[in-house]
């Protein structure tokens, strides 16, 4: 008897490629919801995205209304604000901050520095700190203040009080040729820096002849060779000690602190 024929194997034989329609509805039914979490979940970040834009840019509501001062001593809070001349009724995270310090910086050179910050949601925070006059020096009847730096950043018409004259009186010595006016000015201030504080509060003036040559003038006719100012906490130990061991003398030369002198007029 004869077999089927190769048609016949054929169509019996042939199995349909891929996964059978039962398979494949299973797997749709599977899969078809776990698309719609993830649709919702990139729609919900757009719209948060696009609220989070609007209520920082768009909206009324944290704008900058307010500028807040502080630190201030001898500025007043209205001359910060006007310098700084920040931009109110916009967004509070537009406002450029450096932008704000530069303006106080150049506007203002009393200001050592400021911190400038956003108090949500209405408020920009600037706390300031002054430099302070270590010295003074008088041109004209006027007096520039000079700072720790030895910086001028002010000019005022009154002496300031329990702040010590400066008298540039600079000889044609090597050192002073080298360091200039203003190398000499910071020498000095450095020399006020490491006083002792009663030896500092008594100072009238200090003298500067050169880098290694300034001397020190205080009340009651006192005076101090100090020197430059190099080994300076040493020269302030010594001096003390000297003040303390001489009370009745009129002048401490503590230029070398290892070898002090103390003479009376």
């Amino acid at each position: 008897m004869a077999g089927p024929s190769t048609a016949e194997r054929g169509v019996r034989g042939t199995t349909p490629s891929g996964p059978p329609p039962r398979f494949l509805r299973a797997r749709r039914r599977f899969r078809l919801p776990g698309r719609r979490p993830l649709l919702v979940t990139a729609v919900a970040v757009t719209l948060l995205g696009a609220g989070a834009v609007w209520l920082l840019y768009g909206s009324g509501w944290l704008r900058a209304e307010r500028v807040r001062v502080a630190g201030t001593t001898v500025l007043t809070a209205e001359e910060v604000r006007s310098a700084a001349d920040v931009p109110l009724n916009t967004p509070m995270v537009a406002v450029d901050a450096a932008a704000i310090e530069h303006r106080l910086r150049e506007r203002l050179p009393r200001i050592a520095k400021v911190d400038v910050s956003r108090s949500w949601p209405h408020t920009i925070s600037l706390v300031v700190t002054e430099r302070r006059p270590e010295a003074i020096v008088e041109e004209g009847g006027k007096f520039h203040e000079v700072d720790a730096a030895g910086v001028r950043f002010s000019t005022v018409s009154k002496r300031p009080k329990a702040v010590p004259l400066l008298e540039m009186e600079p000889d044609r010595s090597p050192s002073s040729r080298h360091f200039g006016p203003a190398g000499l000015r910071r020498e000095a201030v450095r020399v006020v820096t490491q006083l002792p504080e009663k030896v500092r509060q008594d100072t009238r003036s200090l003298r500067v002849r050169s880098y290694d040559s300034i001397t020190l003038e205080l009340t009651g006719g006192r005076t101090i060779a100090w020197g430059s100012g190099e080994r300076g906490e040493a020269k302030a130990k010594t001096l003390t000690a000297l003040m303390k061991a001489q009370p009745d003398a009129d002048h401490f030369d503590v230029s070398a602190p290892s070898a002090p002198a103390v003479s009376r007029s």
